[in-house]
């Protein structure tokens, strides 16, 4: 339930009322006060999540000049006897599409205010990825300014509003033009060279990088259309959510631009894109489920074709950019590769009569060796039964066995094998 007031010419006060009852509205009271304008009638009532739009509409069209203010807050309507609380309570009604639409909107601060935490996120992030201190980058995803745009983008397209759009990408990617530039600013003052082990692990991509920005979408429009008590889960970690894919790659960028890796800066591009994308596709598609759309109250600058056109072109730029990452392997498919390998090399140690696994690390190198990816393979292994192996030759046939079934699985890799033969006690 959410309170409203509204506030009318002297006259129209019982008008209003009718219209809030015709729409279940409770709890009505209509009181006669002096406004800054004169005499007006005053109308207060509790509505339905579902009826707020409804009666703003009719509002708009049958009663001139009526002023209304919306409470944010939910409101608990209890109905007497009291054994039929718990069941009124239970049936939660999500957010009207008008309130959904207003706290988007709402949420555009200034200007100031928005780049000083999008610098503060990429000081944090720098420090975070120049240290190698996860806490520190999971910190930068708190203060990060991405949630707001990623979401309005999605309400924009949702609703058709072309403007929203607009301001929304220019606030995404001012955003992360901010963080790309105070990482980069700070690796040239601490005359950064090489990258670091939370550089090269995000610019890992995965061949499931997709589902977290779609996850993301999904967890980001519900939280929004759900009443905040039936919502498990805040707004702050959705926000985190959104700017845990974008906070670290955004940062990267700007450092590997300092250090000249183009092939990390490739890749924090790709990610940032495919962010932007996924999102929308996802967040925008359940904000029309819930009844997000071009028609409604305050809703003159929606087009009813906008939609269909942005998620068309939206689900065009995925499909382009999962084109670009599964037919540039291994560039955009560093972390699956790998674990392919490493898969690939237990098989052919399981299948060796005269050796055990113990451990194995693969990975692909942070050497920046132009035209060459290098797939590291640091392998242990043990002799079966207790046979006396040489550390030597066991090394060559193993690498050599390796190599080649690699090669055959079509790996465009330079392939690197350390062989470690360990004797136990």
């Amino acid at each position: 339930m959410r309170q409203i007031t509204v506030q009318v010419s002297p006259g129209y006060g019982k008008q209003v009322l009718q219209l809030a009852e015709r729409h279940d509205g409770r709890c009505l009271s209509l009181t006669s006060a002096i406004g800054s304008k004169g005499n007006i009638d005053s109308v207060q009532a509790l509505m339905p999540n579902r009826s707020v739009g409804d009666l703003l509409e009719e509002l708009e069209k049958e009663v001139p000049l009526a002023e209304v203010s919306l409470l944010p807050s939910a409101m608990l309507s209890l109905q007497l006897p009291t054994d039929d609380i718990p069941q009124s309570l239970q049936e939660v009604q999500p957010r009207s599409s008008i309130e959904v639409f207003l706290q988007g909107v709402q949420s555009i601060g200034s200007w100031p205010s928005f780049l000083t935490y999008a610098a503060i996120a990429g000081v944090i992030v720098w420090i975070g990825l120049y240290t190698n201190s996860v806490f520190l980058l999971v910190a930068a995803m708190l203060i990060a300014p991405f949630g707001g745009p990623a979401m309005n983008v999605a309400i924009a397209s949702a609703r058709g509003d072309v403007r929203l759009l607009k301001r929304s990408l220019l606030r995404y990617f001012v955003a992360l033009a901010v963080i790309v530039v105070v990482t980069w600013l700070l690796s040239m003052a601490f005359g950064q060279t090489i990258a670091t082990q939370q550089m090269v692990s995000a610019s890992e991509v995965s061949a499931t990088a997709a589902l977290l920005p779609l996850a993301g979408g999904v967890a980001g429009a519900l939280q929004l259309v759900q009443s905040e008590r039936s919502s498990l889960v805040s707004g702050t970690a959705i926000g985190m959510l959104v700017a845990a894919a974008l906070a670290p790659p955004a940062g990267m960028i700007g450092m590997a631009i300092a250090i000249n890796r183009p092939e990390m800066i490739t890749s924090g591009i790709f990610l940032l894109l495919l962010q932007l994308v996924a999102i929308n596709i996802a967040c925008a598609s359940v904000f029309r489920l819930y009844g997000l759309n071009s028609q409604g109250a305050v809703y003159a600058r929606g087009q009813r074709r906008f939609f269909p056109i942005a998620l068309g072109f939206s689900a065009l730029a995925l499909a382009l950019l999962l084109f670009w990452q599964f037919f540039t392997t291994p560039d955009l498919l560093r972390a699956s590769r790998a674990q392919e390998a490493a898969s690939i090399i237990q098989t052919v140690i399981k299948n060796d009569s005269d050796i055990s696994l113990v451990e194995t690390n693969v990975r692909f190198s942070p050497s920046n060796i132009p035209g060459q990816n290098t797939l590291l393979s640091d392998i242990y292994v043990q002799p079966k039964n207790g046979q006396t192996l040489s550390s030597e030759s066991v090394s060559r046939r193993l690498s050599r066995q390796i190599q080649t079934e690699l090669l055959e699985s079509g790996f465009d890799v330079t392939s690197l094998v350390n062989v470690t033969l360990l004797e136990p006690p």
